[in-house]
């Protein structure tokens, strides 16, 4: 087993961002009972937290490295995020994506400047083609989650929580690989140590939190997890470093219907005013419509994680009308 990212790990890759991500807000969202705030890394230049990890891990390269380039796997966001840190650190690089991959993210990375080499759907087809072009060009591996260097990363969502909302009770958080999840509750709960970390996935992919609740990696076959419409969270199974920070921070992890998703991104564009992707917009979805499935808090932080939605997507989720009833548990 690895030690635990610290905090000191994602300080230093806090210092390598300056400059390159935005210090995302924290946004109170108007009516929610009781209060939430909402930190939208939505506005990130690639629509999404991803550019932190990437980015941290992309610019520790040597030279030599960087000649050569990087390849990676993504369904989107993280293909986005390694895209645009290679165009701004010099380098090359590949990223695999499946051929269900939503087509507005697919054209982002290319527009980046990235090759573009599509799989079948599932984790273990994504790693078998990037390991095969890791081994054939000898191109580095950015991973989008089980990575040190991309948890420090994202650990900075944390680090930021913790700065600007001292006395937050409750920070809810999506969770797809758990690179996410695993520095944002290592930055939480060191910093503000009665602070609760819970994660959030859709129902129709919650691998983590059997994950988390059995204590070692739990696999979801890929036709299982492929059925939600949070595409960012379509991941067969949780990472092996990212499981070992949840099992020391995190408390627990809860689920979302597809209807809550799309009653959240809903919400969160008329009322909030911001855009959300339907896997972006889980942990908000929780704090609305799972509120007894949650700890009692005084000041929650939910993390809206991205924004890339197809935009027909969104007019389609915009023009219907409210599917989510209220809290369940009530």
């Amino acid at each position: 087993m690895q030690p635990l990212v610290s905090i000191d790990e994602i300080r230093t890759a806090a210092a390598a961002l300056a400059g390159v991500i935005v210090r995302t807000p924290l946004v109170p969202f108007p009516r929610a009972d009781p209060s939430l705030l909402v930190k939208p890394e939505s506005l990130q230049p690639v629509g999404a937290f991803k550019l932190r990890g990437a980015y941290a891990a992309m610019s520790t390269l040597p030279a030599a490295a960087r000649q050569i380039g990087v390849v990676t796997h993504s369904s989107g966001n993280h293909g986005q995020a390694v895209a645009y840190a290679a165009a701004l650190l010099g380098m090359p690089a590949v990223v695999v994506v499946p051929d269900n991959a939503p087509a507005v993210k697919v054209a982002a990375i290319r527009q980046l400047g990235a090759e573009i080499v599509v799989s079948a759907p599932g984790l273990a087809a994504r790693l078998a083609a990037t390991r095969d072009i890791a081994s054939q060009r000898g191109a580095v591996s950015i991973p989008p989650f089980d990575d040190r260097r991309v948890i420090a990363g994202q650990g900075t969502v944390g680090l930021e929580i913790a700065a600007d909302c001292p006395g937050v009770d409750l920070v809810v958080v999506p969770v797809g690989g758990g690179g996410l999840i695993a520095g944002v509750a290592s930055a939480v709960r060191t910093l503000c140590p009665g602070a609760t970390v819970i994660g959030v996935e859709p129902e129709l992919a919650a691998d983590a939190r059997d994950s988390l609740r059995e204590g070692q990696q739990v696999a979801w076959p890929a036709e299982f997890t492929q059925r939600t419409i949070a595409d960012s969270l379509r991941v067969d199974q949780v990472g092996a470093l990212p499981l070992q920070h949840m099992l020391e921070y995190v408390d627990d992890i809860v689920t979302v219907t597809e209807d809550e998703i799309r009653a959240a991104v809903r919400r969160l564009a008329l009322d909030a005013r911001l855009i959300a992707e339907p896997g972006g917009a889980v942990a908000v979805a929780a704090c609305l419509f799972c509120r007894k499935e949650l700890p009692p808090a005084g000041t929650t932080v939910a993390v809206m994680s991205g924004g890339n939605i197809d935009p027909g997507m969104l007019l389609d989720i915009l023009g219907q009308e409210p599917a989510a009833g209220p809290d369940r548990g009530e």
